[in-house]
């Protein structure tokens, strides 16, 4: 079992070294499927885990200064109390819809990743150039509105079935917002933290949390997610997301197969 807390906790990381996001898509599933932790305990538990390696990488993005702290207040504090509600709401809902709709999110995420459009690809290109700097004060007072009612519905999300919503997070703050990209990952992370202990506090209580494995696991994910941010710079972005795209595909695939049968 430490053996395979180890395998997946470092994967987790890695993806969240890589993306900003998609932590707990990995950490829950791992927790489930790999450590065999039951349901609820393992969307609580990968909240958790989450909470602190998010923690960890987004003050590493801040000492950087890759963290927009108003975007990610505004964004934070709603997606907070969707996230309480949500994880609230998570206690009382059959397992089995947890899971289809975790599966359900992890195929939006994929077809984000392997869906290919030259106008976006264009946008995220942009992203960082003058002319959306100088514009940047205007678009955010425009989109605060847009920003708050996203936090609610990602935050509801998360608390739901377990994910951090980063996947979700980083294209609204660089479609909606125009940030650029290095820093919507950043923000994500801060957002994707507050969120994560958001929706731990709101299981805390209600379900059983395996302390001992949970703090193997995130120790190796925190590790994992350094090493996440080397290999980032060693391949194309259009690379990372086809390949984290294709895996996601594999895993709902899997997850609802298993929540059927």
């Amino acid at each position: 079992m430490i053996i395979l807390a180890i395998l997946a906790g470092a994967i987790t990381g890695i993806v969240l070294g890589l993306f900003g996001s998609g932590g707990s898509i990995i950490a829950m599933p791992a927790l489930m499927y790999l450590l065999h932790v039951e349901a609820k305990s393992a969307i609580a538990m990968s909240l958790g885990i989450v909470a602190v390696t998010a923690t960890v990488s987004g003050w590493d993005n801040w000492r950087r200064g890759n963290v927009d702290i108003r975007i990610a207040a505004m964004f934070g504090l709603f997606g907070v109390i969707g996230t309480y509600g949500g994880a609230r709401l998570g206690v009382h809902t059959p397992v089995a819809l947890q899971l289809s709709l975790f599966a359900m999110v992890m195929y939006a995420a994929a077809w984000k990743m392997l869906h290919r459009k030259a106008s976006a690809g264009a946008q995220l290109a942009g992203a960082g150039g003058p002319d959306i700097h100088v514009n940047e004060n205007a678009n955010l007072k425009a989109h605060m509105g847009h920003i708050a009612m996203h936090g609610i519905g990602v935050g509801i999300l998360t608390g739901l079935v377990g994910v951090g919503g980063g996947f979700l997070i980083v294209p609204a703050l660089v479609l909606l917002s125009h940030v650029p990209m290095k820093m919507a990952i950043g923000t994500s992370l801060v957002i994707v933290a507050a969120k994560s202990f958001a929706g731990f506090a709101g299981y805390m209580g209600a379900v059983p949390v395996d302390w001992e494995l949970m703090g193997a696991f995130t120790a190796v994910t925190v590790a994992g997610s350094f090493a996440g941010t080397r290999i980032a710079h060693r391949f194309s972005q259009e690379t990372l997301k086809h390949s984290f795209g294709v895996f996601l595909v594999i895993v709902a695939s899997y997850i609802l197969f298993k929540s059927v049968i």
